[in-house]
């Protein structure tokens, strides 16, 4: 699981790093809350995530890991393009950002419970 959460975290990088280029290029920085959750909660947070699970290969090989990945990976894009249609005017795509959001943080409450449960200091 740490070597998927790395890789799918430079995807989420080259994109976040593409919308900045975008927005610096055309001086129209509407993304840019777009833009700062890709990096953080893709780029950064997936890739903190995936040495975690390097180091601690216990944690790596539960469910919750897995669980982790996808609600991560499939929350995160439909938020982000939600909000991508929020800042640009579409009220309508209120309720993608909030299920992605909400989806979002269970993820995360999720990798918490595994990290807690799972990752030890005679694990490393």
């Amino acid at each position: 699981m740490g070597i998927k959460f790395i890789k799918i975290s430079v995807v989420y990088f080259v994109i976040g790093v593409c919308i900045g280029m975008y927005m610096s290029m055309t001086q129209k920085f509407t993304f840019t809350p777009v833009h700062v959750h890709i990096n953080l909660l893709g780029w950064m947070s997936m890739g903190m995530a995936g040495l975690i699970y390097v180091a601690f290969p216990s944690a790596a090989k539960t469910v919750l890991a897995k669980v982790h990945f996808w609600i991560h990976n499939i929350s995160l894009p439909i938020m982000m393009i939600g909000l991508a249609f929020l800042v640009s005017g579409t009220e309508s795509a209120e309720p993608a950002v909030a299920t992605g959001g909400t989806l979002m943080v269970i993820g995360i409450i999720l990798f918490a419970i595994n990290i807690i449960k799972n990752v030890k200091e005679e694990s490393m």
